[in-house]
């Protein structure tokens, strides 16, 4: 198989490059300032040039609140930039994979009621805020696609590259003895090298749909960051407060668990979220040293 990267200086893109280099398989990767996914032309010349076979799609907006005030760039990035992917894959015949959000749910009190176990993946997405719009949009478009894809949800993702919550924490528990965290929002973090092993192990069976990667457990935020100090080493007490004592710009979802029992039945088992956060201390700690 011929891979093409798209959003390759995120983290999720970096990640799937050293997945591929490291397994020796073929691949061109583009940041995108290399390759906008908004510029359709480009997008079209890129792929009838390379001619994939599967298109890795990393590249989003992913700024929750900016979206809020920028709605029109999140929309022309996470559903113009899809369809613009959608329709190149159709003409060369490549597969494409794409990553959406649990922000495409609503996170209600009601929901939490109905899936105790998390969201499945089918169903209905609802979001709270422009960003999951924006992703659910570009959701729409895959679903109404003809072509190969594989549509793969993740939740609070965290990675040895690019910034993210577990980095954050490392940094700030560095510096403080103790910190505010949002104990109010429950979920369970997706982790970067999972999220491409279990993608890729996806690609090998020839999944097709819509599937969610995220860690097994069932937790909070403030409940994340207690464990990284503790795996840390970190002397950190936490102050566990509610959403409406930090100052978020958009709507946060209270809810976003993510069912993992599609995958499962696929024979990949999900990930322990203390283990797998373990691993990810340990691949942060050796790219620092």
């Amino acid at each position: 198989m011929n891979f093409l990267i798209t959003g390759a200086s995120g983290q999720l893109g970096r990640e799937w490059v050293q997945f591929l280099s490291e397994n020796n398989l073929p691949f061109k990767a583009f940041p995108s300032g290399e390759l906008d996914i908004t510029d359709s032309v480009k997008v079209d010349q890129k792929l009838n040039e390379i001619k994939p076979d599967v298109v890795i799609n990393c590249a989003a907006y992913t700024n929750v609140d900016g979206a809020e005030s920028e709605s029109k760039k999140a929309f022309l990035v996470n559903e113009q930039g899809v369809r613009n992917l959608v329709n190149a894959c159709e003409s060369v015949g490549a597969k494409l994979i794409h990553y959406s959000t649990d922000y495409v749910f609503p996170g209600s009190e009601e929901d939490q009621k109905k899936y105790p176990n998390g969201y499945p993946e089918e169903a209905e997405t609802k979001p709270a805020n422009e960003y999951g719009k924006s992703k659910e949009a570009g959701e729409n478009v895959l679903r109404q696609s003809d072509g190969e894809w594989l549509l793969i949800r993740i939740s609070w993702l965290c990675g040895q590259f690019g910034n993210n919550f577990v980095k954050t924490m490392l940094r700030l528990g560095s510096q403080r003895n103790e910190l505010r965290i949002v104990d109010d929002q429950i979920g369970c973090p997706s982790l970067a090298f999972d999220v491409v092993e279990k993608s890729f192990q996806l690609l090998e069976k020839n999944s097709r749909g819509i599937f969610h990667i995220s860690c097994e457990g069932k937790i909070s935020w403030a409940d994340f960051g207690g464990e990284i100090f503790r795996q840390s080493g970190l002397n950190v007490s936490v102050d566990r407060i509610t959403s409406d004592q930090y100052p978020f710009t958009a709507t946060r979802p209270m809810f976003t668990l993510l069912s993992n029992k599609k995958i499962a039945k696929t024979g990949l088992h999900p990930l322990p979220w203390k283990s797998g956060l373990s691993k990810l201390l340990k691949q942060v700690d050796k790219k620092n040293g």
